[in-house]
């Protein structure tokens, strides 16, 4: 033992290159020195476990804090008022006594409407961020990695034809989804047998001539999307589809995976070019894993940032479309329905208005704030700052 440290010590210089510090403990470190992105981290833990208390006191048949329970005798009280028990049933008084955030028109309960509306914002913000992030890695990791091979116009026939099928059978119309799906299968076999039969006439020419990058293909798809305003674009589709929790979700994620896309690319485009990348291919390695085992985990860095201020977007966007009315639906009370209806009595019952949109307010900037932080500490070149 002694001869180890005595021969160790004999080369202070490789004894300087130990890193003292583990990653988990450097990233601590940097985000402690940003005071900004760590109360937003704080303020997104506190949210996190206020949805979850949300779902468990205001679910079931019987919930501990019942969001829909209507005391018209009591309605629009102020927050802190005590219930009169004169007109009340039992089953109608407050668990806890006071109505804390005051009562709506209808008498219910705001903080159980608002409570269960953290945990519905959550849902979607991380459901529909997760979809959008799982299309952009996809979409992005194949228009980098294959960049200029050429695709045939008929296999860009049959990939239009699965996305469509997959979105229909998602959202409204499973049954033609399946159909569009099923088409698609079956014209990518066709294509492949005859392809020697239509040899020389025109449709050959259209089908299997005509051939566009893999990269082009994709980035000009992604021009296409954000041609259109993603708020507008998400309020014409959800109009069109039945008032669902789930169609906003999807919807939202289908229609924000854009970012997400152009970053992983401009990662992939790097990283193949790196001796990792040639050394897996040398090994006989395939395309498909490159991808997903080396490739994607070191492009995560630009996505974590991009999905984390995505969150506040998806939020933001949940919150008008349920002030506007094509939200989620009711029973569900949301922080947006709650603005929505707080509007009309903005003088008589300003808490009303206040309350959900000071909620939003904290919730979509501490995202923002702890997004900007992990860009801070997760790029090299912003590091050396801190």
């Amino acid at each position: 033992m002694n001869t180890d440290k005595k021969e160790f010590a004999a080369f202070p210089e490789e004894e300087a290159l130990v890193p003292s510090r583990s990653r988990a403990q450097e990233f601590f470190r940097l985000l402690n020195k940003n005071r900004l992105a760590f109360a937003g981290l704080a303020i997104f833990i506190l949210f996190f476990l206020t949805a979850v208390a949300g779902l468990v006191l205001t679910s079931g048949t019987k919930p501990v804090l019942d969001p829909a329970l209507v005391r018209l005798p009591e309605k629009l009280r102020p927050p802190l008022s005590r219930p009169n028990l004169q007109v009340l049933r039992p089953e109608q008084i407050p668990r806890l006594g006071i109505y804390l955030l005051g009562t709506d028109d209808l008498g219910r309960d705001v903080f159980a409407r608002m409570l269960q509306g953290a945990w519905v914002s959550l849902t979607v913000g991380f459901v529909a961020v997760g979809i959008s992030v799982v299309v952009g890695i996809f979409m992005g990791g194949i228009a980098g990695y294959f960049g200029q091979e050429q695709i045939r116009a008929d296999r860009i026939l049959v990939l239009i034809l699965l996305f469509l099928g997959i979105g229909l059978a998602f959202l409204a119309h499973p049954s033609l989804g399946i159909l569009l799906f099923a088409l698609g299968i079956c014209l990518w076999i066709l294509c492949g047998r005859a392809k020697l039969r239509l040899e020389g006439s025109p449709w050959a020419r259209f089908l299997f001539a005509e051939t566009i990058s893999v990269d082009t293909l994709i980035m000009r798809l992604v021009d296409i999307m954000l041609c259109f305003p993603s708020f507008f674009l998400i309020l014409t589709v959800v109009a069109l589809l039945p008032a669902s929790i789930y169609n906003i979700m999807i919807v939202i994620g289908l229609t924000s995976w854009m970012g997400t896309t152009r970053f992983v690319r401009a990662e992939f485009l790097s990283l193949r070019e790196q001796d990792f990348v040639t050394a897996a291919k040398a090994l006989g390695v395939s395309k498909w894993r490159i991808i997903f085992r080396h490739m994607i985990p070191n492009a995560m860095a630009p996505v974590l940032v991009s999905a984390t201020i995505g969150i506040a977007t998806a939020i933001l966007t949940e919150a008008g479309l349920s002030f506007l009315g094509f939200g989620v639906p009711p029973p569900h009370a949301t922080w947006g329905n709650i603005l929505s209806d707080g509007k009309r009595f903005i003088f008589d019952a300003p808490w009303l208005t206040f309350e959900p949109g000071l909620a939003i307010l904290i919730v979509v900037l501490s995202f923002n704030l702890f997004g900007e932080g992990l860009r801070d500490i997760l790029n090299p070149k912003l590091r050396e700052r801190y």
